[in-house]
């Protein structure tokens, strides 16, 4: 789930689909629905349900790459 596998192709394990966030993040502060519609409209060969990206949020939060700020998402800073 969080890596591929044999059984799940890359383009849709939560670390890519999280990198690919932290990708359209580096253009600036969003709303999580401004980063949704950003990450659907991608070209994808696997279709995205806004259940795996909001795993894929989940995971970044906790690897303590985001942060939330007046509703926006925005890349943590390094201390």
């Amino acid at each position: 789930m969080i890596l591929p596998s044999r059984y799940l192709p890359a383009e849709r394990a939560l670390i890519s689909v999280g990198g690919e966030i932290l990708a359209i993040l580096r253009n600036g502060p969003l709303f999580v629905s401004d980063a949704w519609e950003d990450l659907r409209g991608s070209e994808r060969r696997h279709p995205l349900s806004f259940d795996w990206f909001a795993l894929a949020l989940t995971l970044l939060f906790s690897m303590g790459l985001l942060e939330l700020h007046d509703e926006r998402l925005h890349l943590r800073r390094p201390e």
